[in-house]
């Protein structure tokens, strides 16, 4: 019987050194597929050598009021009496004792800050502006069954 193992050695030291190298018997690398990114169904955006467009800022919310809408708050307060003076558009330390005491008068919250409440007490704000969502009434006696 002939003896195998010279020839069963010298396959496996092959293949140990075939496995070991990451180049196939041609010289190439191996082809691998690189797995897509998670949840992402489109093909990655190529990259352009043009700068990045700057998008101008966003508007604040609220803006300041205008010259117009103080004289409008101004002259309000002063028809109610409690500015004293013409209205200049300027919400100056005169126009904030002119709104405290229209708001301590009208058992407001006294800030000297012209807020949504105090503009509709004015008659300049919003009728719903600074309310709450209406509420179900609710009874303090026992449930009626329905009415068939």
């Amino acid at each position: 019987m002939p003896n195998h193992r010279p020839r069963t050695a010298a396959i496996l030291g092959v293949a140990l050194l075939m496995s070991a190298t990451p180049f196939s018997i041609w010289g190439k690398p191996p082809q691998t597929k690189t797995p897509p990114a998670k949840n992402s169904s489109a093909p990655a955006p190529k990259k352009s050598n043009k700068p990045a467009k700057k998008r101008p800022p966003r508007p604040r919310a609220q803006k300041a009021p205008t010259v117009d809408r103080i004289r409008e708050i101004q002259a309000a307060l002063a028809h109610r009496g409690f500015y004293e003076g013409e209205p200049n558009g300027k919400w100056d330390a005169r126009s904030v004792e002119a709104m405290k005491k229209f708001q301590s008068a009208n058992e407001l919250s006294v800030t000297g800050k012209f807020d949504a409440k105090s503009l509709q007490k004015l008659g300049l704000g919003s009728e719903v502006a600074g309310a709450a969502a209406p509420r179900p009434p609710m009874n303090d006696s026992k449930p009626q069954p329905p009415r068939p």
